[in-house]
């Protein structure tokens, strides 16, 4: 029975208004509203209640029995237990009403996978309800172990008894009702075994008939009475945890200062949660004090310090390893030997090596007085241990370090006093060793430890207090981190990975980075004839000189191991993707080839075999299970005809493969001609092969006519083996053959002597062929003619119009050639009519041969043209269609569907048996369908969305345009009225909106459903139903083929699919159970409210997607000034045809408190429904031939991944976005290349993949009681996403990745949004550095796994930022040699070796190239070499360089900021198509502090290098060394005019000017905003300063000094200085910088005085400044050697001065702003520095030459922007002629995330 049918449950009363009080339940159970299943009234005939299941779990919770029933309150006389909880605790109803269905709908799945079925099936079996209790719980009793507290859960799990049973329920019952009404608090897990621990309790005593001591009574609870629970439970935490978060100022409060979600959870890690906080809860207790005065808990297990020292203290191991390799590498070095080896054979580089140890105990000194200065605030008298541990740790680190000093002396005074190595001497060096072997003792004790990681696993998850008190010392004892050790032969596979790494870096750095640097060292230190060029300080040491040479080869040294594990994790990952056969089917001809074992690894994988009971999972079926799917892989076999024979499996695979074509129809990416060329039909003939698709057959048959007519004289069997060794050949053969024979016999009338002519003529070639005697009876030469003749006939039978004349007259020929040319031997017409091949009438009775016989069948008889047309292809096609579909999308998917069936996946379950899930997709107010006007409206380039999607999608938009005429669309004008909501769904489906993420997750709905009809359908039901759909398909009676319903309705249900006519009712039942989608539209009530056109679009998706639902958070007023929150959940009910409201559960108060996103999930999770549950995101789809494999991707979780199961499996993305524009293609290629290469070799072997926001499946159980899904802490957990993965790795969960599968996802297509983007995520990852999830998977996953997870998380954004770090220390380094005079000096003593050195650093820094390799390796596995390599050449000419370069400085920028400052916030990116073209003004707020100020600094830092280096006289050398720096300024300062809609019109270019100057100017007023005023955006620039702690503004003073060295180096260059190199030279300059400010001063003066009303005074004020100047100007001429290149020459010197002073005044802005005059000068400043850096941006387009080309594709104009030009700015010149606006283009590459950091420097 349909759902369509079921009774109508009644409509309460629905929130529209936030006025409006929440609804009353109605008074019929039977008319209450219900979710998935009516449990309240178990006879009502809906198909989930066929189950047994069912029953039997409500029944279960109905047995209460002779339980005390709860006082106070009358009882219902259908309670069941949770009706008994919830009025003993005061639980709310509609809360009860939820968790009734969540457990009833779990248990009866449950017991569904019961393998073999209990023996009674109508009574719910305890083991499923002891599997369930324990799972659900065992983070509690993992909690109550580690806390030393007895479980409050009262069952044996030896001697159990029956009323165990009940009590079970009882315990998974409190729990689900304690967590479906904790709201925020789902958050704080442990604060949720908390509370189940005292409720238990009290549940206990009421269960076993307790007596209060004070009343005499039998106990209750402590908290009882309407919504007791969230009154006197959780409002009392939650307010805690707003009041915690408006401590915080919106984020802007430093970490430490304030209590987030972990802090509260963390307190309840500790035994004082139970002496202080009690039960039930004592409000006084300190926990709920939140001001920073009182005696509040303050912080508790971590505090997260701002600093870039917590990369060093989290990942103390690896900069403990690399710093000192580096000592080491350095000392051998020294020696001057060729290899290590032999400098390690004298024993003074044996004795200086152990200073390593100096270094090594100074590292654990320093990492104990961070640990102490950042964690200080934790101590308290209740933590006092703490404190103890730091200050000792700080004692025993500097004990070590003055031990080592002591020691070490002491060797070398003893081989000074006796002058050599003696054995004294050696005896000293025997007692250092003896000590170091002391230091290193624990270090061998963890060494052994990690070779046996299970004895490590059981000590860290032995709650034993000894194991405890031995390990006090290491580390802090804390709830998660335990036991994270993996198996050992994941163990072996990932530490040999690093371990070739490391191997290689260290080779590398040691013979071509640091042992080349040695010998240039030595000749600069002893350069002692140095010619400064300025006052030197530091005497005539070079030692700042060699620092500075230094210093970009250490930083690259620190950096390049995420270069080498880039190459590395290339490679391997490509050997597990072969290993895992991916890229085997990488285009239609490769399918073709095993198109023919698709069949069998269709109906292998995707349908369940049955087998005997206990016989699924036996080592016997696993073998043979290995042996079918290597059969099928490698076509050992023939499976084909395995299919011949069991036609059952055949028509299996046609309703399945049909059922996947015709989806892609409905989504038009494919035509009605693909549709023909791609389905496999029915067989309506009687054929005796299997109908392949005609796209298989094509060109076969020419072929085999071809063979025939080469072997005329053979025998049958050779011509028939010949032809029969193609598979497909031989198919289109007996196909051609049974079809021409049965179309014949349809077209003549039945009793007619031509039919019998007809019938008597096939006889006789049937029996030739039986007997075979074929190619003896017939001549081989004539089949041209007769194929010949029939594609004539089959011509004219397909066209619209049928001429019968000329029918007639083809047969008769087609007759003539059988008869006189087919037949070998020639016989006479009497033979002929004694044969029945020749008419016996006279030819004049009755008319000529066939003449007045035809009878073609009706115009609406779609099965036979559709036939016709089939053979006609058949017939005609002189190809092999290698271009169908023509879609380059429907090949990817096809090719990648069919591929992923080859591939290792577990064998599916039948539907019933499978695992339930969710999908949950978190939406604000995001685009849902996008509008007439959106799609109509131009923009200022005459542009709309409607008229971009036509361009980009042609193809797709003409398959639309065919549907829609199919559909009965008579003209192109009605889409703007009856096809409107088609128009706007196919434009929809095509961005990044809600419909299209709703219609690609409603395909698990329709995938179910048909799965489940073939799960149970017999073989009479499939083959019959086979044919009915055969004939309704052809007849245009289903949806997509014509139907009914609306067009509309028909264009957006994905609920109702081709086959549901075949379907028997229970199917919607089965899906129903096994998935729910829950859409979280947080804002969906205030939108009904405002009648918003997004609440009318969702409510349209709610009416045409039955398992949809929608959760929301509804406010209602209960006064002034007083609000109500509630949880809401509502569903369209199709008998009453509106929306009904099924849960609403109140919330202690607002739903957002800390990032808006989790707390949208959190809310909403409580609906959703399963074993797991998927996060899917609004920018995300999904394809019906991916959701058929999702039962097979549940079944992963019964499989051990290492010595763990998975609890999220992750799942591989396409990016859909990557043929919208080049933009869009460069980011889905660093996109595909991190969410395939990247996450497999996260996966396996390195085992720490983590979630990354992609839609993982969650073990939902698993996830549910241990905080959810995400995290939810103000800023911290920005990017809330990755903690899902980082809780998960800590809490010993194991995360999977499996690429059989894959979800779409749409990522940002234009450069701003991308860049919003990268700015979001490095922001989140410098949030990341400072959590305590990040120090403590650095500190708690063994060495190698932590390398990993540095190398792949934060540790990608910090060597980003290194990249550019090394940039600016090369350039400075240049600057102070080339100013020096160190580097003329260099050059005069042809001291070679220093040169070389320097170029040495371009090399290495050119090393970089390397990390392109993960996108060439990708690509090479999944589309081929040669493509992979085309694809990236096609990027590089299309200037992807230019953009990844550009990217890398956003990460830079954004991450180091970050750190340093804070200022991390959301940034909604829109996700829109970007079509406009984007102001200069606007480019400049997003870019200046980003990139363009920072490339005007290396530019000029460029040219003054250029100018003042003896270097740069060679053009070689100069390029050589600055060419990839003069990219990197190039490619900053370009990119958002490269990349930008129309960049170079020069009509926009002049309107930006003219904007961007008013935007400067205008100073706004107090409501302005930063787009108006440029003084709001200046100011909001500074957010992050005032946030700011000390070090870090202190530490931005110190990097702004660097402007000041301009002055101090160019100042002495200048003739005015006369080659003097005195310091007064330098002082005296500062008199240019104070007359600059005061003449600027008095001129802005005048200008705000006087320009106003009396101008005449401005201009003589800036006259008289004029005048001064001249005259100054002269004088120095004249008494002085000053010259006018001086006057330019000193700009490059006192600008960057100027912008030095403005950066510090920003950090002094608290004390500066006190003095209104200072600050207003500092305004003026800022305010005319960025006009200079705008106009040089801008100016530096206008000099650009270029010309605009249109043309016209297929009636749509594209238009193609090029430019060439010129710009040559001291020795840089950069010519290009790329193309820009990249339209249409479907091509799909793969490029490393790591490479875009790194491409810089492939220029």
């Amino acid at each position: 029975m349909s759902l369509r049918q079921r009774p109508p449950p009644v409509q309460p009363q629905t929130p529209g208004s936030a006025h409006r009080p929440p609804p009353q339940q109605p008074t019929s159970p039977e008319d209450q509203p219900y979710n998935i299943i009516p449990i309240h009234n178990l006879l009502a005939d809906h198909p989930s209640l066929r189950y047994p299941e069912v029953r039997a779990a409500a029944s279960a919770l109905r047995s209460v029995g002779d339980l005390r029933k709860p006082p106070f309150t009358p009882w219902p006389h259908d309670g069941d237990l949770l009706d008994w909880l919830g009025l003993f605790f005061g639980f709310q109803a509609d809360n009860v009403r939820n968790q009734r269905e969540h457990l009833v709908l779990h248990l009866a799945n449950a017991q569904m996978r019961l393998s073999p079925p209990p023996n009674n099936i109508d009574a719910l079996d305890p083991t499923v309800l002891r599997r369930f209790r324990r799972k659900l719980l065992k983070n509690y009793s993992s909690w109550c172990s580690y806390l030393g507290r007895k479980s409050n859960v009262w069952i044996s799990e030896s001697n159990r008894r029956e009323s165990d049973h009940r009590r079970e329920l009882l315990y998974v019952s409190l729990y689900l009702l304690i967590w479906g009404e904790s709201a925020n608090l789902r958050f704080i897990p442990e604060c949720i075994c908390y509370i189940f621990h005292h409720m238990a309790m009290e549940l206990n005593k009421i269960l076993e008939d307790y007596i209060d001591e004070n009343t005499g009574r039998p106990v209750l609870p402590s908290i009882s009475g309407e919504n007791a629970f969230l009154n006197r439970v959780v409002k009392p935490i939650y307010e805690t945890v707003k009041a915690e978060v408006q401590n915080s100022r919106n984020g802007t409060a430093p970490h430490s200062a304030w209590r987030n979600y972990d802090d509260i959870n963390e307190y309840f890690w500790s035994r004082r949660c139970f002496s202080k906080l009690k039960w039930p809860i004592d409000l006084g207790c300190n926990f709920f004090v939140t001001s920073t005065k009182g005696k509040s808990v303050g912080k508790t297990g971590f505090v997260e310090q701002r600093s870039f020292w917590n990369l060093f203290r989290s990942f103390d191991k690896l900069w403990v390893m690399l710093i000192l390799f580096l000592q080491a590498a350095i000392i051998v070095a020294w020696t001057g030997r060729d290899y290590p080896w032999q400098a390690l054979e004298t024993r003074d580089v044996q004795v200086r090596l152990l200073t390593l140890f100096f270094t090594w105990s100074g590292l654990r000194f320093l990492q104990s007085l961070l640990d102490a200065g950042m964690q200080y605030s934790l101590v308290s008298w209740e933590t006092m241990w703490l404190g103890v541990r730091m200050v000792l740790k700080s004692v025993a680190a500097a004990t070590w370090v003055v031990a080592f000093s002591v020691f070490y002396a002491r060797i070398w005074t003893q081989k000074n006093d006796d002058r050599g190595w003696s054995s004294a001497a050696n005896k000293r060096v025997v007692y250092f060793l003896e000590l170091a072997l002391v230091y290193v003792v624990p270090e061998i004790l963890a060494l052994a430890l990690f070779i046996l990681p299970w004895i490590r696993n059981f000590l860290e998850n032995t709650n034993w207090r000894i194991f405890y008190m031995l390990t006090w010392w290491f580390q802090s004892r804390t709830f998660v981190g335990r036991g994270l050790r993996e198996g050992l032969v994941d163990n072996i596979k990932y530490s040999l990975f690093w371990i070739l790494v490391l191997a290689t870096k260290f080779c590398f750095s040691y013979f071509l980075q640091i042992k080349p640097m040695i010998s240039p060292t030595k000749a600069l230190l002893n350069l002692n004839d140095v010619t400064y060029e300025w006052h030197q300080f530091f005497g005539h040491s070079n030692r700042l000189a060699v620092g500075l040479l230094w210093l970009p080869v250490v930083l690259i040294y620190f950096m390049d191991l995420q270069i080498w594990y880039s190459i590395y994790s290339s490679f391997v990952g490509a050997a597990v993707g072969l290993f895992a056969h991916l890229g085997e089917i990488r285009n239609m001809e490769q399918l073709r080839l095993r198109f023919q074992f698709f069949a069998s690894a269709m109906q292998f994988n995707l349908m369940p075999e049955e087998q005997l009971l206990n016989a699924r999972g036996t080592l016997k079926s696993k073998f043979n299970d290995a042996i079918r799917r290597l059969k099928l892989r490698y076509g050992l076999g023939k499976p084909f005809k395995k299919l011949e024979s069991n036609q059952v499996e055949a028509n299996k695979f046609t309703l399945v493969w049909n059922e996947i074509i015709t989806t892609f129809r409905e989504e038009d990416i494919i035509s009605d001609q693909d549709v023909e060329l791609l389905e496999l039909p029915q067989n309506t003939w009687n054929l005796s092969v299997i109908r392949w698709p005609a796209l298989l057959l094509c060109n076969e048959l020419l072929l085999a006519l071809r063979q025939a007519k080469e072997l005329v004289d053979a025998p049958d069997k050779w011509l028939w083996y010949k032809i029969g060794k193609n598979e497909y050949r031989r198919c289109a053969v007996i196909e051609a053959y049974d079809s021409v024979r049965h179309l014949l016999l349809a077209i003549i009338k039945r009793n007619s002597e031509e039919h019998s002519i007809i019938t008597v003529l096939f006889q006789e070639i049937d029996q030739s062929i039986q007997i075979e005697k074929f190619t003896k009876t017939f001549k081989m030469a004539a089949l041209p003619q007769i194929h010949e003749k029939l594609i004539t006939l089959l011509g004219l039978l397909i066209k619209p119009k049928k001429d019968i004349h000329k029918l007639v007259n083809v047969l008769q020929a087609l007759y003539e050639v059988v008869i006189r040319d087919f037949y070998k031997e020639h016989r006479s017409m009497d033979q002929l009519k004694d044969d029945g091949l020749a008419l016996r009438r006279p030819v004049s009775s009755e008319g000529l041969l066939f003449e007045n016989v035809i009878e073609l069948p009706n115009e609406d008889n779609e099965t036979f043209y559709r036939q016709a047309r089939r053979l006609h292809t058949i017939l005609t096609s002189r190809d092999s269609m290698h271009n169908v579909p023509t879609n380059l999308e429907a090949r990817r998917r096809i090719a990648f569907f069919s591929n992923s069936l080859f591939m290792n996946m577990p064998r599916a379950p039948q539907v019933e048996k499978m695992m339930a899930f969710s999908v949950l997709t978190p939406y604000y107010n995001e685009e849902v369908i996008y509008s007439r006007e959106q799609l109509r409206t131009n923009n200022e380039d005459g542009i709309s969305i409607l008229y971009y999607l036509q361009t980009v999608y042609a193809d797709e938009w003409r398959n639309f345009l065919e549907r829609m005429r199919r559909e009965g669309m008579t003209s192109n004008d009605q889409l703007w009225t009856e096809k409107l909501r088609d128009l706007r769904l196919w434009a929809s489906y095509r961005g990044q909106t809600l419909s299209r993420t709703v219609r690609g997750m409603m395909y698990y709905y329709r995938a179910l459903k048909l799965l489940a009809f073939l799960d149970s359908a017999s073989e009479m039901d499939i083959r019959e139903g086979s044919r009915e759909l055969g004939s309704m398909r052809r007849t245009g009676s289903m949806d997509g083929f014509g139907s009914a319903r609306s067009s509309s309705m028909r264009s957006l249900s994905r609920a109702d699919s081709v086959v549901s006519a075949l379907f028997k009712g229970h199917e919607y039942g089965t899906a129903l159970m096994k998935y729910t989608y829950v859409v979280a539209c947080q804002i969906y009530g205030t939108q009904k409210a405002k009648k918003d056109p997004h609440a009318e679009e969702i409510l349209y998706l709610m009416k045409d997607n039955e398992a949809l639902r929608v959760a929301y958070v509804d406010e209602v007023s209960s006064g002034r000034e007083e609000k109500d929150y509630y949880s809401v959940l509502v569903k369209y009910d199709q008998q009453l045809e509106r929306e009904v409201e099924i849960y609403r559960v109140q919330l202690p108060g607002p739903l957002k408190l800390g990032e808006g996103k989790p707390e949208n999930q959190n809310h909403a999770l409580i609906f959703t429904r399963g074993d797991a549950v998927q996060t899917i995101d609004m920018n995300q789809d999904n394809y019906f031939e991916e959701a058929l494999k999702m039962r097979n991707l549940l079944e992963e979780y019964r499989h051990n991944y290492g010595i763990r199961k998975p609890t999220i499996l992750g799942v591989r993305e396409h990016i859909f976005t990557g043929s919208v524009s080049s933009l869009a293609w460069f980011m889905s290629a660093q996109e595909m290349s991190f969410v395939t290469l990247g996450q497999r070799v996260l996966a396996d072997p390195l085992k720490i993949r983590m979630h990354y926001g992609h839609p993982d499946v969650f073990d939902r159980f698993w996830f549910l009681t241990r905080g959810g899904i995400s995290k939810a802490s103000r800023v911290i957990n920005i990017s809330e996403d990755i903690f899902a993965g980082f809780n998960c790795t800590l809490r010993g969960g194991n995360v999977t990745h499996h690429e059989y599968i894959q979800v779409g996802k749409g990522r940002d297509v234009g450069l701003n949004q991308i860049a919003m983007f990268e700015a979001k995520v490095s922001s989140g990852n410098g949030e990341q550095v400072l959590s305590r999830d990040v120090y403590r998977l650095g500190h708690r996953l063994d060495f190698f796994r932590m390398l990993s997870f540095f190398y792949t998380t934060v540790g990608f954004f910090f060597n980003t930022q290194m990249i550019i770090l090394t940039v600016y220390a090369f350039l400075w380094g240049r600057l102070y040699l080339a100013l020096s005079g160190i580097e003329a000096s260099a050059l005069v003593n042809n001291n070679n070796k220093a040169l070389g050195a320097i170029l040495n650093q371009q090399l290495i820094v050119q090393l970089g190239i390397f990390t392109a390799l993960p996108m060439i390796v990708e690509n090479s596995l999944e589309q081929g070499f040669l493509g992979a390599v085309r694809d990236f050449m096609t990027m590089q000419l299309q200037l992807s360089s230019v953009f990844y370069t550009f990217s890398m400085g956003t990460r830079a920028h954004y991450f180091g900021r970050t750190i340093l400052h804070g200022g991390a916030k959301y940034r909604a990116t829109g996700r829109g198509f970007v079509v406009q073209h984007k102001s200069f003004a606007e480019n400049y707020r997003l870019y200046a502090r980003s990139h363009f100020v920072k490339a005007i600094e290396l530019g000029l830092i460029l040219v003054v290098y250029a100018s003042y280096s003896p270097v740069s006289k060679d053009t070689f050398v100069y390029i050589a060394l600055t060419i990839t720096s003069w990219f990197l300024v190039v490619s900053w300062i370009m990119a958002p005019f490269v990349f930008n809609p129309s960049g170079f019109d020069w009509l926009k270019t002049v309107y930006d000017f003219d904007e961007f100057m008013n935007w400067i100017w205008y100073r706004g007023g107090v409501f302005a905003k930063s787009e108006e005023s440029w003084e709001q955006w200046w100011d909001e620039e500074q957010d992050h300063l005032r946030n700011s702690g000390l070090w870090g503004k202190i530490l931005e003073i110190i990097l702004d000094l660097r402007f000041f060295f301009f002055q101090y180096g160019i100042v002495y260059q200048l003739d005015i200085a006369a080659g003097s190199k005195s310091i007064a030279v330098y002082l005296l300059s500062w008199i240019y910088v104070v007359v600059a400010v005061v003449i600027y001063v008095i001129i802005a003066y005048a200008r705000d005085k006087y320009s106003a009303r009396e101008h005449i005074y401005y201009r003589m004020v800036q006259f008289l400044v004029i005048i001064l100047s001249i005259l100054l100007i002269i004088a120095l001429l004249e008494f002085t050697q000053f010259t006018f290149v001086d006057l330019f020459t000193s700009l490059l010197a006192f600008i960057p001065t100027g912008w030095g002073f403005i950066l510090i005044a920003q950090v002094l802005r608290p004390f500066l702003q006190k003095t209104t005059v200072i600050w207003e000068i500092v305004v003026s400043l800022a305010r005319m520095y960025d006009v200079m850096f705008g106009g040089k941006n801008h100016k530096l387009t206008c000099e650009l030459r270029f010309s605009v080309g249109v043309r016209r594709v297929d009636d749509v104009q594209v238009e193609r922007l090029y430019f060439t030009g010129s710009c040559v700015r001291s020795g840089c010149c950069l010519s290009v002629s790329p193309a820009f606006h990249r339209v249409g283009s479907n091509q799909l590459v793969s490029l490393s995330l790591a490479s875009s950091s790194h491409i810089v420097f492939m220029f």
